[in-house]
């Protein structure tokens, strides 16, 4: 999952700091994650959040999604950049971290005190926040054992943390040949409205 940084990711996020003042009434979405969320092999416009965007759109919702996705991005790298990004006082927060942690053999207990803390600092950012926690799966290259533990610890950091959970932000889509490019690892146009409409269902309950 790694690539360059999403520049346009950073300057969407930053805009939002300028934006006139009817604009700014808008709550805001930020989909806080690695490459998947940025888009990797695709472009910003056809990634999972911008499809977000036009349902929020589309149904007259008063919401702004902010992309802050970067490729190749591992838990570590999310907790050192994320008082940055909650500059921008999220009304909701997903966080589709720890994919690339599995994909590298990383620590799961470091993976978990990652996450956690990362919910942490949302909270004292902004504590009326919803958060909505991405669960990921990786091959069992790894080994069995390690493949499990680290399906696993997703649903451990929802529950102790008290946030809601996607248990596979690829549910249909991994796997599944022609809905990810070559590297069998990112999602391809089709796959990312798939991935778009099964965030939904968990995202619906907090913008209507």
């Amino acid at each position: 999952m790694i690539s360059k940084l999403p520049i346009l990711s950073i300057l969407t996020f930053v805009v939002a700091f300028w934006l006139s003042p009817n604009d700014q009434e808008k709550k805001k979405i930020i989909f806080f994650g690695d490459s998947i969320t940025a888009g990797y092999g695709i472009s910003l416009e056809e990634a999972f959040p911008n499809i977000i965007q036009k349902r929020i759109d589309s149904l007259g919702l008063n919401y702004e999604v902010i992309n802050a996705g970067l490729s190749g991005e591992a838990s570590a790298g999310g907790l050192d950049r994320i008082d940055w990004i909650l500059q921008g006082k999220p009304d909701i927060f997903v966080l589709e971290l720890g994919g690339n942690d599995g994909l590298r053999g990383l620590s799961i207990q470091e993976t978990e005190a990652n996450l956690k803390a990362m919910i942490d600092k949302v909270r004292q950012a902004k504590p009326s926040t919803k958060i909505l926690l991405a669960g990921m799966q990786i091959p069992p290259n790894l080994g069995q054992d390690y493949t499990e533990s680290f399906r696993k610890v997703f649903a451990k950091v929802a529950k102790d943390k008290k946030v809601d959970l996607i248990p596979f932000l690829l549910e249909n889509v991994g796997g599944e040949e022609d809905l990810n490019q070559s590297d069998g690892i990112h999602p391809n146009r089709a796959g990312h409205k798939i991935v778009a409409e099964t965030v939904w269902m968990y995202l619906e309950k907090y913008v209507k």
